[in-house]
């Protein structure tokens, strides 16, 4: 995370221009101060606690009628399980893409994708992707994998009582997976990677977690484990974390890229060039001339798989339907491939390893995002592999999309005419 020098230089500079050496240490300096008062807490969620909170901020009551709507005001319980210190619900627009047909496992139809976001072309894109996968007939997608880990880490002295405790361990596989799923219905542990690391060992549980994207469920069963470990285990850790930072939670990384972290799904299409002329204003070899050059693009850059922009689509149906948002610092992590068939037609396909979605629980039970799994037709148990194709399908359709935008010279222009309103 280095600068350059002439950047450093020149910020500097500039920062000096406004305030003098004695100013800006003493901005950095801790302010004794007493702190503003705290917020007002409660174990449950009632009128007269949001509205002391409002007091203590002293909120204007044109911000609090936009925030605590009559809507939101009257269905104040549902909330209880996903916020704390509630004061009220943000409104972004939803919009839809679609149709897009998959011909998945478990995903079967024409889908109608809800999209939250501000990011105006955003919706423009993916709907025209997923107008061309349905137009060729759809994508085939498949859920190749699943699994949701949780990885606790034990110091020991020493390398030989780290030893020494993975010895045991292995004898403990069955009592393991009896606390851990004495925790929960639908949670199973079905794999342990052990790592060790001098005198630390990390045990990377994995889990599959039924139709609920399962991070509270993981957490809560390998406490339990924890625990286990901690009254029975003969070498006793000197100290010990329920999550150790290897599991791959909420971020990039190279281990849940090459295994898999909620569900692992692929996705193939295979679109004639005329459609791709027609549609999308490039030709096939133009999209895979593209997709070469970006592939060495995203190397060279260090990116951990290739790919144009799945966050853009993911984010956007993640908060329109519940799903944890800030998943997507690793469900976006993937491979995008385009090649041309002997037939001079476009193959695309992409996989996506990490997709933490699901059908229950978290925020899936909210009125509107429980209305756009409606649209879906995915809402409840049972839904969430079906759930997973049509996300690797969105990632398809905004990958072909995009690229062939930038293979036309539209790319630039539709954001100019969309997000500008200038043509």
């Amino acid at each position: 995370m280095s600068i350059h020098r002439q950047q450093a230089s020149d910020y500097l500079e500039k920062l000096l221009q406004q305030y003098s050496l004695e100013e800006l240490k003493a901005k950095l300096e801790q302010n004794p101060s007493p702190p503003a008062p705290k917020l007002p807490r409660g174990a449950h969620l009632t009128p007269k606690l949001v509205e002391k909170r409002y007091r203590a901020i002293a909120a204007a009551p044109e911000i609090r009628d936009a925030l605590l709507d009559e809507q939101t005001e009257a269905n104040l319980e549902c909330y209880q399980r996903n916020i704390e210190n509630f004061i009220g619900t943000v409104k972004m627009p939803v919009g839809l893409a679609g149709p897009l047909r998959v011909n998945g496992i478990f995903a079967q139809g024409d889908y109608y994708i809800p999209l939250a976001t501000t990011e105006a072309a955003l919706v423009a894109s993916y709907n025209r992707g997923a107008n061309l996968i349905a137009e060729a007939g759809g994508c085939a997608a498949i859920v190749l994998n699943e699994g949701v880990s949780r990885a606790p880490g034990f110091a020991f002295q020493t390398l030989s009582e780290a030893g020494q405790f993975v010895v045991w361990t292995l004898s403990q596989q069955e009592q393991f997976k009896r606390c851990a799923e004495s925790t929960t219905r639908h949670g199973k542990l079905i794999d342990i990677r052990i790592s060790v690391e001098g005198n630390h060992v990390y045990l990377d549980f994995e889990f599959t977690t039924g139709d609920a994207a399962g991070q509270n469920m993981v957490t809560i069963a390998t406490q339990a484990i924890c625990n286990y470990i901690q009254e029975h285990s003969p070498i006793q850790p000197q100290y010990a974390f329920v999550e150790a930072n290897l599991s791959g939670d909420k971020k990039a990384s190279a281990r849940s890229f090459l295994l898999v972290r909620g569900k692992k799904v692929s996705a193939e299409a295979i679109i004639p060039a005329e459609l791709v002329v027609k549609r999308l204003h490039a030709t096939p070899t133009e999209m895979v001339n593209y997709w070469r050059m970006s592939a060495l693009g995203g190397t060279m850059s260090g990116t951990i798989g290739v790919q144009g922009h799945y966050a853009n689509g993911l984010a956007a149906l993640y908060i329109a339907c519940g799903q944890d948002v800030a998943c997507v610092s690793e469900s976006a992590v993937g491979v995008t491939r385009f090649e041309l068939t002997p037939e001079g037609a476009l193959y695309a396909a992409v996989t996506l390893p990490n997709l933490i979605v699901g059908t229950v629980g978290g925020g899936t039970g909210l009125p509107s995002q429980q209305a756009c799994l409606e649209i879906l037709g995915l809402k409840g148990p049972g839904k969430a592999k079906a759930f997973a194709e049509v996300c690797a399908g969105l990632a398809l359709a905004g990958e072909l999309s995009i690229i062939g935008a930038l293979c036309s010279g539209d790319f630039a222009r539709a954001h100019q005419r969309l997000a500008r309103g200038k043509k």
